[in-house]
């Protein structure tokens, strides 16, 4: 059977405090309905419904570049009636697979397995067992361990809460027998709502199987109500994802310090230490080795390149054998050769840096071009901007730039050519040359420093 995968995405989550709808909640820096969406996205589904409600402009104009339909529950009458409203766009041959926007972490695996236990004829059930079922639907079985029907906490009996295995909300079923089921739901109940899982109940009548599968962990089918509830599941997501980095090779200084927000890949012998950030795509190579408290944000690392504590590198690519910080900051657009060094308070932007190169303290070096082999002096600056345009600065192979330069774009510095501590250069320098501009130094006779008058 083809599979329509349905997403309730309509809640209002109230308990989150918060101006955003639920579903848009970050989860390691991507929203929750985005999780969802990427898992289901993993299953091949033939098509994608979301039911949207409360925020409904931002909710589709968060997801605007996704393949989705999408439904509008305008009132929350409770699950069944959600389903309802994606149900004319689905069609009476398809398998429907029903997802929850909060429920973010749910695996691939675990929903192939449910995808399989289901058919024309038959539907299934994802449950969990819980130490504390607390707020759960309650799977209540018969004496040969078939589900009977799911009841609410609130409708459930003293003997039923006293059932672990509750309810995870995420089921598979044919979509002609689900749409009859659906259209004889009843609110008749403590919320008055039409619930999804009465569906279970009318299933069992009518003689269709009702297969269980127990969730392999409980993370993957935790749903989001609150702020204390999403760190949770951030930290469940941390150690999954900082697990599969260990699996894939890096060595982790804490792997419960570490926080990994996009597609990452490790060469050999990687290393990462404390309060490490990982965002975006980010390729490290083998043995790079990452200090603490430093961000990595869509960077191309080369093997054997050190990064040094409290240091940012945001969408720049590196080569091998790279020596970056302590407190530098690469920022977009630059590109480093092999064995460069940026080190400490040093700042760079959309900057080209070829082998060999160095600039090793309190610098800024923006909109630059910069040969191989070229040393910059502390506290140069390139003074690329005029408050209207961004002129490049040009230092070629060789050069060797004298401490407190001002290098004011555009300005070609020549090859070996060698500027003064302290000089401002505003026109080239040539070739294998000494260019030097500094005042004269003068000292003033009997002048005498400013005194502050007694209070």
């Amino acid at each position: 059977m083809k599979l329509a995968v349905v997403i309730l995405a309509a809640g209002q989550g109230k308990r989150m405090k918060s101006d955003l709808p639920k579903v848009l909640q970050p989860l390691a820096g991507v929203p929750l309905l985005r999780h969802v969406v990427s898992r289901a996205r993993a299953l091949n589904p033939s098509s994608m419904h979301v039911v949207y409600g409360h925020g409904g402009d931002a909710v589709r104009e968060i997801l605007a570049g996704e393949k989705l339909e999408w439904a509008l529950q305008a009132e929350q009458l409770g699950t069944g009636h959600a389903v309802m409203q994606a149900m004319p766009n689905v069609a009476d041959d398809e398998l429907v697979l029903v997802l929850y926007g909060d429920v973010p972490l749910i695996r691939a695996d675990t929903l192939r397995k449910l995808i399989d236990s289901a058919g024309p004829k038959a539907m299934s059930l994802l449950t969990v067992m819980l130490d504390d079922p607390a707020g759960y639907g309650r799977i209540v079985r018969n004496a040969r361990g078939a589900i009977q029907k799911i009841v609410e906490q609130k409708d459930a009996g003293k003997a039923q809460l006293k059932i672990r295995e509750g309810n995870s909300g995420i089921m598979a079923a044919p979509a002609k027998l689900l749409r009859k089921w659906l259209g004889k739901l009843k609110n008749a109940n403590a919320q008055g709502e039409y619930y999804l899982t009465d569906v279970i109940a009318m299933a069992v009548k009518d003689k269709i199987k009702v297969t269980p599968l127990i969730a392999p962990t409980v993370a993957e089918v935790l749903g989001v109500n609150d702020k204390a509830q999403l760190a949770g599941l951030e930290g469940a997501l941390r150690a999954d994802l900082a697990r599969e980095l260990m699996l894939a090779g890096a060595t982790l200084a804490d792997p419960s310090r570490i926080d990994i927000r996009g597609e990452i890949n490790v060469g050999r012998d990687v290393f990462l230490d404390a309060n490490v950030l990982l965002e975006g795509k980010v390729t490290l190579g083998d043995r790079v080795r990452i200090g603490p408290n430093t961000v990595l944000r869509d960077v191309s690392i080369g093997a054997d390149t050190v990064i040094h504590p409290n240091s940012v590198l945001e969408q720049s690519e590196l080569g091998i054998g790279c020596i970056i910080g302590p407190y530098a900051r690469v920022r977009p657009g630059s590109k480093l050769g092999a064995h460069v060094h940026v080190g400490n308070f040093v700042e760079i932007k959309k900057t080209q840096i070829a082998d060999g190169s160095k600039a090793n303290h309190l610098t800024y070096l923006g909109d630059a071009i910069i040969g191989k082999g070229v040393n910059v002096g502390a506290g140069t600056i390139t003074c690329n901007y005029d408050g209207v345009n961004k002129s490049t600065t040009t230092i070629e192979d060789g050069a060797f730039i004298g401490s407190g330069n001002m290098l004011v774009a555009p300005v070609r510095i020549g090859k070996n050519a060698t500027t003064g501590a302290g000089s401002t250069i505003t026109k080239e320098a040539p070739e294998g040359r000494l260019t030097i501009t500094r005042a004269k130094q003068v000292t003033i006779e009997g002048w005498k420093r400013p005194e502050k008058k007694p209070k």
